[in-house]
């Protein structure tokens, strides 16, 4: 016999019968987002709140505006999400949320021990890339109502992404800013392609391991108990690697080349099951980076900061320092919103802003921060997994491995893991091209969560 089961938060089928029915989803999930979406806005107000009493003693009304502005944005989409997406997942759009909030409040700390105030403060910028960010998010949510739609766009995407990455260095719109070329500038208007770029990247790569899976998962030979395949399946890995490479010599971005192979290897595990690929491509970008350290003065710089960040701490290694010392000086639990010195580690709004967070609410703020990362991916890739479509399970991993990668790498170089690399922390730092790719995936993964439960599920 077979019957309906609803997955969690279900009611039963409105109707009885036999067979696969739909199953509809009661309004408890907008329910619970909206009631995490109020703590979020009240956490974040409360934390302009602090700056502005921690730094200057009194707060004004710029709370209204750095508080009320982004928590007005995040209602309107959750309000369209009650009518275009109501049985998306509740926790991923106040997770985003918290996260923009606090990352704008540590930037307006910053902008208060720099004495800058009005449109020329980051913050103001913050707020408005934020809006443009969170708009275009509700324009992908309406837009696509089924994200197996993308999978007719997989070369598409493919040669979008070509084109995001070779625009910084078209002589006339590319731009270099500290060292890197991954930027374009046009009049007064600067963006990273990149970071849309890895978005696109993901559909292209889902879309081609779904077509592609068999030949990558089942042929091969067999080597120390892994089945690896043969050398005309390698193209994709080969490729990839490459143009890796490419990113690091050109663009001088080690951090994006990590994140866009880290990406495919990953995808093309979930995709095929064999550990191989994970072995080949940890193996090529170890080997490629060990290369470019001894060829590249710029990658060779990265590694000796990296191992020896003592050795000249007043010049080329002083951010890093800096930074160390400033999480140091959070100690356990900071020194309080507003009353750090922040400020002193260069980019502390951007590169660094994980250092300036830690500083001011020390370790315990950090790990709740590391908490909601982590419960933003486990949400990803549950909602990834949930689904019976291979595109939306493969297109979901690589949303989610993307952000998590992302801040691995991040965070990782801050606090002296692994060299640093010049990403953004996903939702916190400044910059609007991060805030706009990281909302589009908060996006999809809201449009995928709603696909996957509204397929009717079967038991026997």
């Amino acid at each position: 016999m077979t019957d309906v089961t609803a997955p969690v938060g279900t009611t039963r089928p409105e109707t009885p019968g036999k067979g696969v029915r739909r199953i509809r989803v009661p309004k408890k999930l907008r329910n619970l987002e909206l009631v995490m979406l109020l703590f979020a806005c009240a956490l974040n107000a409360a934390a302009v709140v602090l700056v502005q009493f921690g730094a200057l003693g009194y707060a004004d009304q710029t709370v209204l505006f750095l508080g009320a502005g982004l928590s007005i944005l995040v209602f309107g989409m959750h309000v369209a999400l009650r009518f275009v997406a109501s049985n998306a997942d509740p926790f991923i759009l106040p997770i985003a949320s918290l996260l923009n909030g606090l990352g704008i409040a540590e930037i307006y700390r910053i902008d208060i021990a720099n004495d800058l105030t009005g449109w020329e403060s980051t913050a103001v910028r913050q707020v408005v890339w934020s809006a443009i960010a969170i708009v275009i998010a509700i324009a992908v949510v309406v837009v696509i109502r089924n994200h197996r739609v993308l999978q007719r766009y997989t070369y598409i995407a493919m040669l979008v992404a070509a084109v995001l990455l070779l625009l910084p260095m078209l002589p006339v719109v590319g731009q270099e800013i500290y060292g890197a070329r991954v930027w374009i500038h046009i009049g007064e208007f600067s963006f990273q392609p990149g970071e849309v770029a890895k978005i696109a990247l993901a559909v292209f790569f889902a879309g081609y391991l779904v077509s592609r899976r068999d030949s990558l998962s089942m042929v091969g030979r067999k080597f120390l108990g892994m089945r690896f395949p043969r050398a005309r399946d390698l193209g994709p890995i080969l490729v990839l690697w490459g143009v890796a490479m490419a990113i690091i010599i050109f663009q001088r971005d080690l951090g994006t080349a990590l994140l866009y192979f880290g990406l495919f290897v990953v995808m093309l595990y979930v995709a095929t099951g064999r550990a191989s690929w994970v072995v080949l491509g940890v193996g090529l970008f170890l080997a490629g980076a060990i290369i470019a350290s001894q060829v590249l003065p710029y990658v060779n710089d990265r590694f000796t900061n990296w191992l020896y960040p003592f050795k000249d701490p007043d010049n080329a290694s002083y951010q890093l320092v800096q930074g160390l010392f400033g999480l140091a000086n959070g100690g356990l639990i900071g020194t309080g919103l507003g009353q750090g010195r922040p400020d002193i580690t260069p980019l502390a709004q951007s590169d660094y802003i994980i250092a300036s967070l830690g500083e001011e609410l020390g370790l315990a703020g950090l790990f709740a921060i590391f908490c909601l990362y982590m419960l933003f991916i486990a949400r990803g890739f549950r909602i990834s997994f949930a689904g019976q479509d291979d595109f939306g399970r493969l297109l979901g991993v690589g949303l989610s491995f993307t952000v998590a990668l992302q801040c691995f790498i991040v965070i990782g170089g801050v606090t002296r893991v692994i060299p640093l690399t010049g990403l953004t922390t996903p939702f916190l730092a400044a910059g609007g091209s991060s805030l706009v790719a990281n909302w589009i995936i908060v996006a999809l993964l809201l449009r995928l969560s709603d696909t996957v439960r509204n397929q009717p599920r079967l038991v026997i």
